[in-house]
């Protein structure tokens, strides 16, 4: 399971979705759909205008978390 770190980052740097809403363009609705994890996509494009934006990596916005239905990696 994809899980979004997009509320923490927003939390470290003191900001809230209606500021990276403006610096990004984004619309709120979207970023707060992401910030839920209600979202079942997401494009590059605003992959790189959030990082940007927040000065992070994808890797700092998106973490994988395993769950009951991701298969076992066989030994």
């Amino acid at each position: 399971m994809i899980k979004a770190r997009l509320k923490v980052l927003l939390a470290e740097r003191d900001l809230n979705y209606t500021r990276l809403s403006e610096m990004t363009g984004i619309s709120l609705n979207a970023l707060s759909e992401l910030g839920r994890g209600s979202t079942t996509k997401i494009s590059f494009d605003t992959l790189d205008k959030i990082c940007a934006a927040l000065d992070c990596q994808v890797g700092d916005l998106l973490v994988w978390k395993p769950n009951e239905q991701t298969p076992k990696k066989k030994k």
